[in-house]
C-alpha cells in the first residue's frame, strides 16, 4: 500500500494522534469518515457513468484478454493479416498427419518420411590415427 509497510504506517498513526490530540481527534475521525464516504460515492457514480456510456457492464469485461502480460505482438499481427479461414487451414495442417506428402512420395504413412536421419553415422578411427583437433574451436 503505497510502499509503507506496517510498522511504518503505525508510526505514522501514532505521530498523527499525538500531533492532532485527543480533544481534536474525533473530529477529524468524522472528517476521515465522510471523506471515504465521498471516494466510494465517486467510484460508483464513475462505474455507473461507464456502464451508461459504453453501454459495458464492468462485470462483464474479460480483464485477463486487457492484461499486458497476455501481450504477444506475434500473434497480434498474426491475427490481423491471416483470415479466419486461412487460420483454421494452417491449424488443419499443423495438427493433422501428412498423408498428403506420404501419397506424393509413394509411401503409407505410417512409413518413415527420412529414415537415414533415424541411424547415426559412426565412423571408427585405426589404432594409429589421432582425432581430429580444431585449435580455433577452442
Amino acid at each position: 500500500m503505497f510502499g509503507i509497510n506496517t510498522p511504518e504506517l503505525i508510526l505514522i498513526v501514532l505521530v498523527a494522534v499525538l500531533v492532532i490530540g485527543p480533544t481534536r481527534l474525533p473530529g477529524y475521525v468524522e472528517k476521515l469518515k465522510n471523506l471515504i464516504r465521498e471516494v466510494r460515492k465517486m467510484a460508483s457514480g464513475a462505474r455507473e457513468t461507464i456502464k451508461e456510456e459504453a453501454g459495458v457492464d464492468i462485470d462483464d469485461i474479460d480483464w485477463k484478454k486487457l492484461d499486458p502480460r497476455q501481450y504477444d505482438p506475434r500473434r497480434i499481427i498474426r491475427e490481423a493479416l491471416i483470415d479466419d479461414d486461412e487460420l483454421d487451414q494452417l491449424k488443419s495442417l499443423k495438427t493433422a498427419p501428412s498423408a498428403a506428402l506420404a501419397a506424393m512420395l509413394g509411401k503409407d504413412s505410417d512409413s518413415k518420411v527420412y529414415p537415414a536421419a533415424d541411424e547415426p553415422v559412426i565412423e571408427r578411427l585405426a589404432a594409429d590415427q589421432l582425432a581430429p583437433f580444431d585449435v580455433e574451436a577452442t
